[in-house]
């Protein structure tokens, strides 16, 4: 495919995922992720920038990314696109909805202004066309991405597609909590209906959730205070930033950690890191390595 051609069917991607999420939102069944992030770039930091560098060279084991290709699939505020760049990798991006490219793209402007080695796109994890057009990368990442695009495990077949032999996949899915999972479904869906689903969703959790957590750090003698100062420390997220998008981000999907485990295994990936939730909602982070040697199988949906 020239780059021309190239180019063309990018940009075709890029208008028909725009509709496409703008009607999706639009009928509620979608989170605008993006508009959160662009609240997250007010409090984007040198600091949180460098605690996702660390925070990426840890999981994947690897000191840097010199020369390595990285595809970031849902690229949300652009974060971690700026610590596998910082690594050295040769980074694409991309994302569903265009305020998170136009995140991306501040997050590259802010950082990484002229650079050569960083492409942004708009597009879907479920194009197929899109997704062949981009080629295959040492390094596949997506966080907290593939169970919110509505076939969790078309999106993990895609993504696993575009993994180059030997090369990594770093991809975290939420844990599933059986009827607890179902109930979040259906929150999540009231927060996508309107304004006063919005509303009445932040009304009652968010203060149950600093509640809960205020009594939890006074039984055990906590500073409730570091709870929050620190909270960036981990990835160089935000606290406030993290719960809209929980409380918000439909479509929602769950896997437990042994169906994503078995079904990549299957597929011919090891398992090289992992960090589990024990027990909680949260996401379990799994990165896995490709074995060239081994059968390659498409993941079947669970």
């Amino acid at each position: 495919m020239t780059t021309h051609t190239l180019d063309h069917a990018n940009d075709a991607s890029g208008r028909h995922a725009a509709d496409a999420h703008a009607a999706e939102v639009a009928r509620g069944e979608r989170f605008k992720f993006g508009e959160n992030w662009r609240r997250f770039l007010q409090t984007m930091s040198e600091e949180r920038a460098q605690t996702a560098v660390r925070s990426l060279r840890t999981m994947l084991g690897l000191e840097k990314l010199a020369g390595l290709r990285f595809l970031d699939i849902g690229s949300g505020s652009g974060l971690f696109s700026l610590a596998a760049h910082r690594l050295g990798a040769l980074v694409t991006s991309f994302d569903y909805d265009s305020d998170s490219v136009g995140c991306t793209n501040e997050i590259r402007r802010r950082y990484a202004a002229g650079s050569n080695d960083w492409t942004i796109l708009q597009g879907s994890v479920l194009d197929a066309e899109f997704m062949r057009s981009l080629g295959q990368f040492e390094v596949v990442y997506s966080w907290g991405v593939l169970h919110h695009t509505g076939a969790m495990w078309t999106a993990i077949d895609a993504a696993l597609e575009r993994v180059a032999p030997g090369g990594w996949l770093f991809i975290a899915i939420y844990n599933d909590q059986g009827a607890w999972s179902r109930r979040w479904k259906k929150i999540k869906r009231y927060y996508c209906s309107g304004p006063f689903g919005r509303f009445v969703v932040c009304a009652t959790f968010i203060p149950y959730q600093i509640t809960r957590d205020l009594a939890a750090d006074i039984v055990w003698r906590r500073n409730p205070w570091k709870r929050y100062t620190e909270y960036s420390r981990a990835r160089g997220m935000s606290p406030m930033r993290d719960w809209i998008d929980w409380l918000g981000g439909y479509p929602f999907e769950v896997a437990k950690p042994e169906e994503i485990i078995l079904a990549l295994t299957q597929r011919g990936y090891r398992l090289t890191n992992l960090v589990t939730q024990g027990g909680t909602c949260g996401c379990v982070e799994y990165v896995f390595r490709h074995d060239p040697a081994q059968a390659d199988g498409r993941v079947a949906a669970s």
